[in-house]
């Protein structure tokens, strides 16, 4: 039985080998006649040559998926040992949506991410659907970016409910920029990692970019954009039928929200459960479910998420 000892450089080893080093189990789990251990910064490898040159290439190909994504996930390791890095379809160059202002590729990193982007290139008006961390907004805002970038539309707008799903902002301290911004912020984030700084002001200040409660849709048509409502959960369905009902010729749609993050008072109705229920039949409306394997947070998020999960399945 042969040997190979696989230092790691300048990578997070928990984002890498897993949390308990569960990829590297998972890994094992899949060559039974090989040994792989991973112990501080090293991983381990005994069995034939045949054997170690194939985990050797497989472990390769995850450190390259690790340094284009900074993550690689237990799914991950299942998708390259089912189909191999040439069909790893997330990993494909082609799908690398923008390029952020720090030259890192922004492109979909799960598989539900993808089915994302394929449902937003092919339908006009996407529901996208998942739990924080699942990366439906940052997704979003990036195919918002490069139908900008590609001049497939004229402009980009981003909307969400502030506050609450009655929009009372009054209350709150400063003018309409001030009180809206905590609100938006998550956009103002995404945005700054994708566009430089005084090109974002520009775009902001010709209206190019528009970031705005989702009141101020009232009363309007949305020619020749890319439109996006986030936390739409929020929404009441009056609030979401007028925003649905804005849409105009040669514009795409994405609708975000978190079915089990409703904030709206006691009693009143989701907008996008509710919306999500009429709409599901509707020829040229997609529909994309994220769950807790497409969390690219920290990896506790998706714990979290798993043990909310099961506590509302037992109540």
């Amino acid at each position: 039985m042969l040997e190979k000892i696989i230092t790691l450089e300048n990578i997070s080893l928990v984002d890498f080998l897993g949390v308990e080093n569960e990829n590297i189990k998972e890994i094992a789990s899949a060559f039974p006649e090989s040994k792989i251990l991973s112990r501080g910064n090293e991983i381990q490898i005994k069995g034939t040559a045949p054997q170690i040159l194939e985990i050797n290439k497989l472990l390769d190909s995850l450190l390259g998926h690790y340094h284009k994504f900074g993550k690689v996930s237990n799914d991950n390791i299942k998708e390259y040992l089912q189909n191999g890095e040439q069909t790893n379809e997330f990993g494909k160059e082609e799908n690398i949506l923008v390029f952020g202002t720090r030259g890192s590729k922004i492109a979909p990193k799960t598989a539900n991410q993808v089915k994302l982007v394929k449902a937003a290139k092919k339908q006009d008006l996407v529901f996208a659907l998942g739990p924080a961390g699942t990366g439906k907004t940052y997704v979003s805002v990036a195919l918002a970016m490069q139908a900008l970038k590609n001049k497939d539309v004229k402009k980009v707008i981003v909307t969400r409910p502030a506050v609450e799903a009655g929009e009372n902002l009054g209350f709150l301290p400063g003018d309409l920029k001030e009180k809206i911004d905590p609100y938006l912020r998550p956009i103002f984030d995404a945005l700054h990692d994708m566009i430089q700084g005084e090109k974002l002001h520009h775009y902001m200040e010709t209206g190019v970019i528009e970031i705005a409660p989702l009141a101020y849709m009232r009363g309007r048509t949305l020619n020749n954009a890319f439109i996006l409502l986030d936390e739409a959960q929020n929404t009441t369905p009056m609030q979401i039928k007028m925003f649905l009902t804005r849409i105009g010729p040669n514009s795409k749609v994405i609708v975000t929200g978190d079915r089990t993050q409703v904030d709206l008072p006691p009693r009143q109705e989701s907008g996008l459960i509710q919306a999500v229920e009429i709409l599901k039949g509707v020829k040229g409306i997609g529909f994309v479910e994220l769950d807790e394997k497409d969390v690219v947070r920290h990896p506790l998020v998706k714990d979290i998420i798993k043990a909310y999960k099961k506590h509302i399945e037992n109540l």
